[in-house]
């Protein structure tokens, strides 16, 4: 700093010192303020917005991020093979650099984005059709794949007297197949057997019905399964304390809510097939049988 109280920074080719401008001085307030990064030709979002223009014409993100500076802090902070998680995923452009550059990626995105930007823009990079970004930097030619899945809403809510039920967005197929999952059977419902909804095994099977099974429709069931089948019975109620050899016969939404984790600072993603507590001495149900 000199006498007159202004700040230096650095020196010049002539080795004079020069003075650190900021744009306000210069009277440009209309201008954004430039990095170090962008004197070193990572783009700008005119640069994205010219990239994004080539996957969805009509629809342009505001502020887009070049697939310059993403794969400057992809290759800063990863190695290839490492997993890239980008939860608010907007136009994908994390997904397509981490693709092209090598990385496995996980992309989440709430909005409509998903199928107007994501997916036609991860298609072209895939089939080698995208010729914009880093691809010539890095020669991708294509390549790989992806999965989609769409997030389904809240198995569970609460009634209005405070009480779980399953949520009635869920039709009798959409509940089998979350059950199914939830329990570690592959859901594979049957053409002819109305009670085999999936399977762990050959001969091990899943039933998941929102009806009351009475006792005689539970001896049915076992008739029906045999000695050399299992059958495991999720319902929403049953009557009489059920003990055949080849049924076993559990509750729903009792049966959810077990497999749930309460009471933790984090939580594991790993939510299938979570090790069941043993119900305590005496422990009753709700239509007063012992378990």
């Amino acid at each position: 700093m000199d006498k007159s109280g202004e700040i230096w920074w650095g020196k010049d080719k002539k080795g004079m010192p020069r003075r650190k401008m900021y744009l306000a001085d210069q009277g440009e307030l209309t201008k954004a303020p430039q990095t170090i990064w962008f004197f070193q030709d990572v783009g700008h979002t005119q640069d994205a917005k010219k990239e994004a223009l080539k996957f969805n014409s009509e629809d342009v993100f505001a502020t887009p991020k070049p697939e310059k500076l993403m794969a400057r802090i992809i290759k800063i902070a990863t190695n290839p093979g490492d997993l890239i998680l980008d939860s608010f995923a907007g136009s994908g452009t994390t997904g397509a650099v981490a693709h092209k550059m090598g990385r496995r990626w996980i992309m989440v995105e709430l909005g409509e984005h998903c199928h107007t930007h994501i997916i036609p823009r991860m298609q072209k990079v895939i089939d080698g059709e995208d010729e914009g970004g880093i691809t010539k930097a890095v020669n991708w030619k294509g390549g790989g794949g992806f999965r989609y899945f769409k997030l389904a809403p809240s198995l569970l809510e609460e009634d209005k007297w405070g009480n779980w039920v399953i949520n009635k967005q869920y039709n009798s197929a959409m509940l089998a197949e979350a059950l199914c999952k939830l329990e570690g059977f592959t859901y594979a419902p049957s053409d002819s057997v109305y009670w085999q909804h999936g399977h762990s095994t050959e001969r091990d099977f899943i039933y998941v019905t929102t009806q009351m099974l009475s006792f005689e429709q539970l001896q049915k069931l076992s008739d029906e399964v045999g000695p050399d089948r299992s059958l495991l019975v999720l319902c929403s109620a049953f009557r009489g304390n059920p003990d055949f050899p080849n049924i076993t016969v559990k509750k729903i939404p009792k049966q959810v809510l077990s497999r749930c984790e309460w009471g933790h600072d984090d939580y594991s993603l790993q939510v299938e097939n979570l090790t069941k507590a043993p119900p305590e001495p005496g422990q009753q149900d709700m239509f007063g049988q012992e378990e």
